[in-house]
């Protein structure tokens, strides 16, 4: 019997297949945000020696945590390829209406409900207009950014509401853990983390949003409720801002018109950093989770560094554009379209 000298395919499976391994594990996106976020820590760590103080890193969340929270949601409306731009003007009709409670001398619990009872109102009006009337997210949305954020104005004009009980007030002034010191929104934006990062990556549901993503037209001849389902998104999404709206008027404990101005963009920003693609079909909470502490901890760091405002919202810019063309460059390295 001969011997058939051809090596055999085990022989080089093994050696071929684990250097392209390694190096789809380091262009994974989640691995290049990870070693973003080792180079943020490292470098602001030299340049300033505060920056590793347990307290100002607590209180460094107090700047992103509503934002992170508001952002989880907009990863999965991305996910199936929807958007909403009027996350933060949800929020500030939410806060308006919360003014107006602590004005009229309700207690904490009212005051919290109304916030989340009064995002999610406005959810779900998003979500009726998008999936009744056929019109593109983008658009419907751009619409009631304007009808929220107007009536804010409005209502107030140069006005503001500073009128809550304390009780409310220590929601978002106090740290739900002593030590090591966590303050309670961020500890409701890591939950949270937890049951979206579950709900996406373990559940059926979470399996139809990507098939959403990837084919809304075949989702739905395959038997998934898309309309329901994006209905249910933008009533959550408006929840999620009315849950930031709640937080952010105990932290800084007044109301005003311009309350959370421009954080549509900066949510946006965390979710594609994050490495969900606006495309739809591609994403992971948990780039979501590590794009929000490479923001986060950049920003906190360059304010150490007494960089100008104006500068880090340049910087934060770029960073969104690299965001957007680095998947494609990735893709191309890897040889995967």
């Amino acid at each position: 019997m001969m011997h058939d000298p051809s090596p055999t395919p085990s022989r080089y499976t093994v050696e071929d297949r684990a250097p392209r391994k390694l190096s789809s594990f380091l262009l994974r996106w989640e691995s290049i945000l990870v070693m973003m976020l080792a180079t943020v820590i490292i470098g602001n760590t030299l340049k300033s020696p505060y920056f590793l103080d347990p307290f100002n890193l607590a209180d460094a969340t107090y700047n992103f945590s509503e934002k992170a929270i508001m952002a989880l949601i907009m990863a999965l409306l991305i996910l199936v390829r929807e958007i909403d731009l009027s996350v933060a003007a949800i929020l500030a009709v939410s806060s308006l209406a919360i003014g107006f409670m602590g004005d009229a001398g309700y207690g904490t619990l009212a005051l919290v409900l109304t916030g989340l009872f009064v995002g999610t109102l406005c959810g779900a009006f998003n979500g009726f207009l998008v999936t009744r009337s056929g019109v593109p997210s983008i658009v419907i949305t751009i619409g009631t950014m304007s009808l929220y954020r107007g009536i804010t104005q409005v209502s107030l004009g140069d006005q503001a509401l500073s009128t809550f009980p304390q009780s409310y007030l220590d929601l978002g002034q106090t740290y739900f853990i002593d030590w090591p010191p966590v303050p309670l929104s961020f500890f409701i934006f890591l939950v949270l983390a937890c049951v979206f990062g579950v709900f996406l990556h373990k559940t059926a549901i979470g399996r139809q949003l990507f098939a959403i993503g990837a084919n809304p037209v075949a989702a739905r001849f395959s038997g998934i409720r898309v309309d329901r389902i994006r209905f249910a998104l933008f009533t959550v999404s408006g929840l999620l801002a009315g849950l930031g709206a709640v937080l952010l008027t105990a932290r800084i404990g007044v109301m005003r018109p311009n309350i959370g101005l421009g954080w549509e963009l900066d949510i946006i920003t965390m979710v594609i950093l994050g490495g969900v693609a606006i495309s739809g079909g591609v994403g992971t909470i948990g780039g979501v989770v590590l794009a929000v502490f490479v923001l986060g901890l950049s920003t906190f760091g360059l304010a150490l560094m007494n960089v100008p405002g104006i500068v880090i919202n340049v910087l934060l810019g770029l960073l969104l554009i690299i965001s957007i063309a680095a998947p494609i460059l990735i893709r191309m390295a890897t040889g995967k379209r």
